[in-house]
């Protein structure tokens, strides 16, 4: 019986030790990273799903997005990726084929560091993708 509570205690703990360490990303948890976006400000490159029209992933992730990254310097926070896989309501097209997301610090200083590189971004897009972004710049709230 103490054999029974000793293992029964010994993988509670195990349990809460991964419990505990499960969506930690550099000392925080997921949960906080939330709480850290409000007040950014969040630029969403969304490419609009259509009949004839390419995307590709591959080069987006390994060249375009670190590109531009590389241009917004230390206000960028961080930057999504996102493959769209599915619209939300069964048997409709696919909405977006991608999305690209960049946090940011200032607004200002995304548009001073955007502002000349914007030739080089642009004549980027014909690497990836022959579809016009549709570009969302929000505050994020919560």
């Amino acid at each position: 019986m103490k054999l029974k509570f000793i293992l029964s205690f010994l993988i509670l703990i195990i349990c809460y030790g991964v419990y505990s360490q499960e969506g930690q990303i550099g000392g925080t948890t997921e949960s906080n990273s939330v709480i850290e976006e409000k007040g950014l400000i969040k630029v969403s490159i969304m490419y609009p799903f259509a009949e004839g029209k390419t995307f590709d992933m591959a080069y987006y992730v390994s060249n375009h997005m670190p590109m531009v990254a590389g241009f917004l310097g230390q206000n960028l926070v961080k930057y999504t990726i996102e493959k769209g896989v599915a619209s939300g309501i069964p048997n409709t097209p696919l909405p977006f084929m991608a999305i690209g997301t960049f946090y940011v610090k200032s607004l200002n200083e995304y548009q001073k560091a955007i502002a000349p590189n914007r030739d080089a971004i642009r004549s980027d897009f014909s690497n990836y993708t022959n579809i016009s972004p549709v570009i969302l710049v929000s505050e994020v709230i919560k």
